[in-house]
């Protein structure tokens, strides 16, 4: 499988200026999806309805049902309600964590260690992740809606990957995150995952292939890209970075507890989703 890198270190995320066209077309979008409950109005945010436009290349039916959607999996899901209580056991197992840095254009940073999975329950798996998620957004700078995925296949054998769990995650992320993966770097992936990542090839939208990269430790190309996109000295050494840190089990419950305030006090104060 071939390394292309080429177009991921541009500029961080996707440039949009609201013309009154769009803009007419947001407040299309607010038509057809009725009346909204006061969560549901913190999340359609212009800024939100905009990503799910952009989404179904500024169709207005067609982004109205994506999100119709979307809030109907919130309101039964609740995704926003999810607490580190619920999910600190499978955290534990340090196969999915937010580092406490981003990459040079403000996306906040998930890692992901496949090998780590262990014996989690897919349903916890899909918890957890959707936690990260929602905890992740929440830190999202003014202007930037992307996150930035570094996923370490070191170590990796193939029972360690389900495809009914990765075909979930895709759906999750491209139905009820639209817009908000800027980069997926595969980092050492070995040759047995090629064709798990043809079978799953079906099931991702084009967008959201082209931010799916596969890098290498031996890779002039990727070393390149890593560091135009990174602070080499955070940047964890598993990922051809200085940084030490790794995952703390201790302190990253920490900083979990410590959002949860910011979390509730941003879903039940009237401020929208940007």
């Amino acid at each position: 499988m071939s390394v292309d890198l080429n177009k991921t270190a541009s500029n961080g995320h996707d440039k949009m200026v609201i013309s009154q066209e769009h803009q007419a077309k947001i407040t299309k979008v607010r038509g057809l999806i009725g009346p909204l409950s006061d969560k549901e109005s913190v999340y359609c945010s212009d800024a939100s309805i905009s990503r799910y436009l952009r989404s179904r290349n500024w169709n207005v039916k067609k982004a109205a049902q994506m999100l119709k959607q979307s809030l109907k999996w919130r309101k039964e899901y609740k995704p926003e309600e999810i607490r580190w209580e619920e999910v600190a056991a499978v955290a534990e197992k340090g196969m999915l964590y937010r580092p406490n840095y981003c990459d040079k254009y403000g996306r906040p940073v998930i890692v992901m260690r496949p090998c780590n999975k262990k014996s989690t329950p897919a349903q916890d798996m899909i918890k957890y992740f959707v936690y990260c998620m929602e905890n992740a957004i929440i830190y999202l700078p003014p202007h930037q809606e992307q996150l930035a995925w570094l996923i370490d296949f070191q170590g990796v054998k193939m029972s360690d990957v389900s495809f009914k769990t990765s075909r979930e995650t895709v759906h999750i992320l491209q139905e009820y995150y639209p817009k908000h993966l800027g980069l997926a770097m595969l980092y050492k992936a070995p040759r047995i995952f090629q064709p798990f990542f043809t079978m799953l090839r079906p099931f991702l939208e084009t967008e959201l292939y082209n931010k799916v990269k596969f890098g290498y430790s031996d890779d002039l190309n990727t070393k390149k890209m890593l560091e135009d996109l990174f602070d080499m000295d955070k940047l964890e050494s598993a990922f051809g970075g200085n940084g030490d840190t790794g995952f703390d089990m201790n302190r990253y419950a920490e900083r979990m507890k410590e959002d949860e305030s910011k979390i509730i006090s941003f879903w039940t104060q009237a401020k929208p989703v940007s």
